[in-house]
């Protein structure tokens, strides 16, 4: 946990916030829609930063933490901050998964799947770049991720 967790208030969903969404974010993240693969801004995004719930702002993945799965999507190993993170039941379309939601925001994120790299932690967060916003290593002091430099590799 970290020395922020559980005391910023700014994450949260607002009116505002969805107001601001474009068509394709809010049918992902309200509507638990999915982009098609292959198509996402962060799709092979390769900066060095932290990726952003894009309605509540709250800290989601690391860019240390992404890798390429192949699979058309964003895919990272774990969250930035586990708590930022809730899991469901997703029996739709016919299949079995795990929903993953922001937990400020409420947004749909994607998918978590037990196929990712086994020698860090087996998981592969599979998630829709439209639910996400990413701030570059050279602005997460300044726009408030301070505390989450620390969690990412590499030059700004």
């Amino acid at each position: 946990m970290s020395q922020n967790e559980g005391k910023n208030p700014r994450y949260a969903r607002s009116a505002e916030a969805i107001a601001r969404l474009d068509a394709e974010q809010y049918r992902v993240t309200q509507e638990s829609g999915t982009e098609r693969p292959f198509t996402g801004a962060y799709h092979a995004h390769k900066e060095v930063g932290i990726y952003v719930d894009i309605v509540s702002g709250e800290p989601l993945f690391a860019s240390s933490d992404k890798f390429d799965s192949g699979c058309g999507w964003p895919s990272f190993t774990k969250p930035i901050e586990a708590a930022h993170v809730t899991e469901h039941a997703d029996g739709s379309h016919g299949m079995r998964r795990v929903e993953v939601r922001s937990k400020h925001g409420d947004s749909h994120l994607g998918h978590v799947f037990p196929d990712g790299p086994r020698d860090r932690g087996g998981l592969r967060y599979c998630i829709n770049s439209a639910a996400l916003r990413f701030v570059p290593k050279a602005r997460m002091e300044e726009e408030g991720y301070g505390a989450y430099l620390d969690q990412v590799e590499g030059d700004a």
